[in-house]
């Protein structure tokens, strides 16, 4: 089976180098806030700026300087950047509140007295994920980066050289 394809695609090139810059940055600034670098945020959702905003910008403005605004590829890259951009700052950014409060009920919970000797509720309810979402500034700053990546890749195609 041919791989070639992948790395001489320019839409999952961009789209790579997108995700993965803005997961870099992610994790540098959780670093800098938290004074402590933690390497799940190199993979982690939530926070600043949005890679999944970042992944699906690049791959719709790469789709419109390569097929253009009237293609197929450009419309399903458009409705897909929305899509993935609405979740992020509404349900999944909800879901995240929602662990928030469930955590916190947990914590109240375990303070309290057990006398009939029942397991702890932290053993049977694992700590959940709080940084699901994203506000609407991580989103759009995941955006502005994706933008970024895929102008400087179509200024580098037209100059003649393939960065990505």
């Amino acid at each position: 089976m041919d791989l070639s394809f992948l790395v001489s695609n320019p839409l999952i090139n961009v789209a790579v180098i997108s995700w993965a810059a803005a997961q870099l940055l992610k994790a540098l600034i959780d670093a800098i806030k938290h004074k402590q670098f933690d390497r799940h945020r190199l993979a982690g959702a939530g926070g600043m700026p949005s890679s999944h905003s970042a992944l699906t910008c690049s791959v719709l403005l790469t789709s419109y300087y390569l097929y253009g605004f009237n293609s197929p590829v450009f419309a399903l890259s458009f409705i897909l950047a929305m899509i993935v951009m609405y979740d992020a700052t509404g349900v999944r950014w909800a879901a995240g509140l929602h662990a928030k409060a469930i955590n916190h009920i947990v914590e109240f919970l375990e303070k309290e007295d057990d006398p009939e000797g029942k397991r702890a509720l932290g053993e049977l309810i694992p700590k959940l994920n709080e940084s699901l979402g994203h506000r609407i500034r991580e989103a759009v700053c995941g955006a502005a980066l994706g933008f970024l990546i895929a102008i400087i890749a179509h200024l580098a195609r037209q100059g003649g050289t393939r960065l990505f």
